[in-house]
């Protein structure tokens, strides 16, 4: 498995939008299904472009995003070439914790790097816990760090606690 973040290519690339709310304009071209990719594999491709994410190469480094799963809420800030701090599980980030963004996937072996998308699971590195992978991502929201500090936090993501170094497992 790759940890690499996948590179911009040229060729064919989907609309994509943040939040709900806050679509950005598709682009010209739409990803075209793979003759030799399973008829699933394709149809996965596609749904992840419809239902929507973020790329990681679209975004810039202290970009904040919110991530809304089946069970738990996850507070990103990107800090570029796949590495993040994330906060907000009781017992795998209570404090901010770097980590190494994979990707999404949908629940199998095969991993849609560089990309936090509805609909699937993101997989991330951690220094404690090695590969996680989350439940299914109900929403993925850009923040500003105001709004997040009035919402979600008592003090400054940069007074707060940041491990990245393992930590024994409880």
């Amino acid at each position: 498995m790759s940890t690499q973040c996948e590179k911009p290519r040229d060729g064919p690339v989907a609309a994509r939008c943040l939040a709900k709310d806050k679509h950005v304009a598709p682009e010209a071209d739409l990803y075209q299904p793979n003759p030799n990719f399973a008829d699933n594999v394709n149809h996965n491709i596609v749904q992840s472009e419809i239902d929507g994410g973020v790329y990681l190469r679209d975004l810039r480094c202290g970009a904040l995003l919110e991530i809304e799963t089946c069970d738990w809420n996850c507070t990103m800030i990107y800090c570029g070439e796949c590495n993040a701090l994330v906060s907000g599980h009781a017992r795998i980030c209570p404090d901010w914790v770097q980590v190494q963004i994979c990707g999404s996937t949908w629940g199998g072996s095969m991993l849609k790097e560089g990309f936090i998308g509805r609909g699937m699971c993101l997989e991330f590195l951690h220094p404690s816990y090695r590969r996680i992978v989350t439940s299914v991502i109900m929403d993925v929201r850009e923040r500003n760090l105001t709004e997040l500090l009035h919402t979600r936090h008592a003090g400054s993501p940069a007074s707060a606690k940041i491990s990245s170094s393992p930590q024994p497992r409880r």
